[in-house]
């Protein structure tokens, strides 16, 4: 028996007036919860495991109707509002499917968007498009959207060569830095320079540089587990091995 999107909503409403733990919740409070169910979603597409994809999709739904109680117990707007306002944002900014526009590929699709949107948002300058970027997205996400911004209006550099070289470049001052023993909060403005323009180098060969980063460090955790399976066959815990016996097992698990 399929349930309708009204018992959902029926369902939060019950929530929210008898359980206490529903009842205390606030958009702030939720907030982390948000988070943590749409990496959830992303967790279940990277595994390709649908009934997973299933499941996370309906936790991810539910705060989406839990914020909405919330704002229309504030008396601000109900979901059905949130479902017009998204479907007529959807029917604006397709203007050629739902208008008179034509456009032959995906990249004039994206640059009508960010026209229609700027317009929505009465934004006027590549400045404040940057700005409208959401504070709370991961850097490594924001600094390629700033970046793509930029290029968009020339600002960019000719090649990929030319982003590498900045990347020495910034490497070389970090390392000038270090020498003059500068304060850590240089060292830090010069390491965000390294990763910004590490970001730039992704965006040539269109790779997103916050998915290459997580499977570095899942591959990172792989071949330290098999570090950790090697010693405990030795009767060893980490701490008792050598750092050369630890590379060793690590060259043997790049090799796996």
């Amino acid at each position: 028996m399929k349930e309708s999107f009204e018992e959902l909503v029926r369902i939060m409403e019950i929530l929210r007036s008898k359980c206490p733990w529903d009842r205390q919740q606030t958009h702030e409070s939720l907030k982390k919860y948000l988070i943590e169910e749409t990496y959830e979603v992303i967790e279940a597409i990277d595994e390709k495991n649908d009934a997973k994809l299933k499941e996370e999709l309906g936790d991810l739904l539910l705060q989406v109707v839990f914020h909405d109680r919330i704002a229309q117990e504030r008396g601000v707007f109900d979901i059905y509002e949130v479902i017009h306002d998204i479907c007529q944002k959807m029917k604006q900014r397709h203007t050629h499917v739902f208008g008179e526009d034509s456009f032959e590929t995906a990249e004039k699709v994206l640059q009508n968007w960010d026209r229609v949107k700027s317009k929505e948002k009465e934004i006027k300058t590549v400045a404040e498009a940057m700005q409208s970027i959401p504070k709370h997205l991961p850097a490594l996400m924001r600094s390629y959207k700033v970046q793509e911004k930029a290029a968009r209006v020339g600002f960019d550099w000719d090649n990929y060569k030319d982003a590498l070289k900045k990347v020495y470049e910034e490497l070389g001052e970090f390392e000038e830095n270090l020498s003059k023993n500068s304060g850590q909060e240089k060292l830090q403005e010069e390491l965000g320079d390294i990763l910004f323009a590490v970001v730039n180098v992704a965006r040539f060969f269109n790779i997103d540089p916050e998915e290459a980063l997580s499977k570095t460090v899942k591959k990172f955790i792989t071949r330290f587990s098999y570090i950790e399976q090697q010693a405990e066959k030795q009767g060893k815990k980490l701490n008792e091995m050598t750092l050369k016996d630890m590379d060793k097992f690590w060259e043997e698990a790049k090799k796996i």
